[in-house]
């Protein structure tokens, strides 16, 4: 079934009052890959009645009270991307479409969403229900962070918001531990995975700079992303602080990681695989075309792209679900009405990292002051693509299913490591899972900005770009790799970004059509860059183009939208 979004889709169920609303600035989507369709099926699967306002207006109380008063909590969140992200090109400029938004026009999202949501809620709850704020907003702005759009640095949304609590992170475990705590009347401050205000310290927690503090001076923002980095991590990390006037914001530490079994769980709820009827009435939501017919088979990424979100939403400790789990959830994804046997993609924040992680940093947590796979693959991480082909290989069996395509990004780092499956595992994907093309991203081209970025090296893209050319010639196919390429990231600069032309043209032998002008997302490295024009791990300084038509220049530059002989 769908979650209801009307009174009488609730009286259809026999529920004169719901337990929790979920207020989210996307189209409702009932897929495991949407936040608000998985959390609320979870709760529903415990017995709670759960209903979603979708994209309510602010003008007017019809669309925030349609479905009355919850009896524990209200769970806002601004959909699936950051609304600043969703309603803005990284030249600052207004975008006119939304693939979450019903005929694709860009007019139902509010910026700052989760904020305007919360204000919503608190003019028109007559009743006072607290208000729980989530979502990868949320997350990625639960402390104080450096904001692009504003260009200076905000206080958490939190506090800005004046919801009760945020959850950060994947939710599930957290939003559970809240609705029991609320039910049962007991204080919420042992929940993991939340923060909260105060007016008192908690004594065993870490005290991050204060916010005052962090405005006013640049190396102490850096410490407090230091610090803030350094306890992310569920079982080695400790809560944190952060003092607000006279206030304090609570970050207690991170939830713990779900099982495989309990990832295979959340992911085989009762979905339907769509938009909800009454809003594919209003108009043809495009976000479901990337997710339809698609699989997740793991959570999180060792990978820690210093400019990626995921390590600070999603954790960068691995978990993958069985594979018995991902056969049962493509079998239910079959019966589903138009399926033509195709599968999308089999993938989560990286393809290739399913089925293996480092023991250690499951038992003792996270490394300090060392990563996973940069500037190097550390000897702790057993990198082996068996678990993934051995999927691949079933899932290809399965009975009328004629295509899996892998679309998630693959760490080609990873498949060169591995010794001793990594060359098969590209054979297999050659040979059965790409149609004509594969993407990667290696992201640039100059090794200086490569570092900043926390990608492998290029000498490490020439090899695979080697490897996969002479694969598929050996396969006999006629296939070709295509590139994402990122331009204005800290380091790169105009003259960068000419020499970055001539590397593509000379050894990829393509100028790739995936260009993408860098936005600097809150609590990420490289926006830390970005506002500080320091290195935080050096201290050295490094290059920032700030200027919006230099930026728009370095992409140009790419794609030759100049007249004359760009490298003079």
């Amino acid at each position: 079934m769908f979650l209801p979004i009307t009174e009488k889709e609730c009286i259809k169920l026999g529920w004169t009052q719901l337990d929790i609303i979920f207020v989210t600035g996307d189209a409702y989507i009932d897929s495991p890959y949407i936040g608000v369709a998985l959390l609320g099926k979870l709760l529903i699967s415990k017995g709670y009645r759960v209903g979603v306002i979708s994209q309510p207006a602010l003008n007017s109380n019809k669309d925030i009270t349609c479905l009355g008063t919850p009896r524990l909590f209200w769970a806002v969140t601004a959909g699936n991307v950051d609304s600043m992200v969703a309603n803005y090109t990284p030249l600052k400029k207004k975008r006119k479409t939304d693939d979450f938004t019903p005929g694709g026009i860009n007019n139902r999202r509010p910026d700052r969403a989760t904020v305007r949501y919360v204000n919503l809620i608190k003019q028109f709850d007559k009743a006072k229900k607290p208000v729980v704020i989530g979502g990868i907003e949320a997350s990625l702005r639960r402390i104080a962070h450096y904001d692009y759009w504003s260009n200076r640095i905000k206080r958490s949304v939190l506090v800005d918001s004046k919801a009760n609590i945020l959850i950060y992170g994947m939710s599930e475990k957290s939003i559970l531990e809240v609705c029991q705590k609320i039910e049962a009347k007991e204080p919420l401050e042992s929940v993991r995975g939340i923060c909260y205000m105060s007016n008192e310290k908690r004594k065993d927690y870490i005290d991050l700079p204060d916010f005052e503090t962090v405005v006013s001076d640049k190396n102490k923002f850096i410490q407090m992303m230091k610090i803030f980095y350094k306890n992310q991590d569920p079982v080695n990390s400790k809560g944190l602080i952060q003092q607000y006037n006279k206030r304090f914001l609570i970050h207690n530490p991170p939830q713990m990681l779900p099982s495989s079994e309990e990832l295979d769980m959340y992911n085989e709820l009762d979905f339907e695989y769509d938009v909800h009827p009454l809003i594919k009435k209003q108009g043809k939501v495009r976000g479901i075309d990337t997710i339809k017919n698609s699989v997740t088979i793991n959570r999180g990424c060792f990978g820690e792209c210093n400019f990626c979100a995921i390590s600070v939403h999603q954790g960068t400790t691995v978990v993958s679900r069985t594979m018995e789990s991902i056969i049962r959830e493509i079998e239910k994804i079959k019966k589903s009405v138009n399926f033509r046997g195709i599968i999308n993609d089999l993938g989560g924040a990286t393809a290739n990292i399913y089925g293996y992680e480092c023991e250690k940093k499951m038992k003792k947590g996270k490394c300090k002051n060392k990563r996973c796979i940069f500037p190097k693959v550390c000897e702790e991480l057993r990198v082996s693509h068996e678990p993934i082909l051995n999927l691949l290989k079933k899932v290809r069996k399965i009975n009328g299913i004629k295509k899996v395509f892998i679309s998630s990004g693959l760490r080609y780092d990873l498949i060169l490591h591995d010794q001793k499956k990594g060359e098969e595992y590209l054979n297999e994907l050659i040979k059965h899972h790409i149609s004509g093309q594969m993407k990667i991203a290696p992201e640039h081209f100059d090794d200086k900005i490569l570092s900043l970025m926390a990608k492998p090296s290029n000498i490490i893209l020439e090899k695979f770009v080697k490897k996969f050319y002479h694969l598929t010639k050996k396969a006999g196919k006629k296939q070709f790799l295509t590139y994402y390429i990122i331009v204005s990231h800290p380091g790169c600069n105009i003259e960068k970004t000419k020499k970055l032309k001539k590397s593509l043209l000379k050894h990829l032998k393509t100028i790739p059509q995936q260009i993408q002008i860098y936005t600097p997302l809150p609590l990420t490295w490289s926006s830390v860059m970005y506002y500080t024009e320091k290195n935080p791990f050096t201290g050295e300084s490094v290059t920032v183009v700030k200027d919006l038509k230099t930026k728009a220049l370095q992409k140009n530059i790419l794609i030759g939208k100049l007249k004359g002989n760009i490298f003079k």
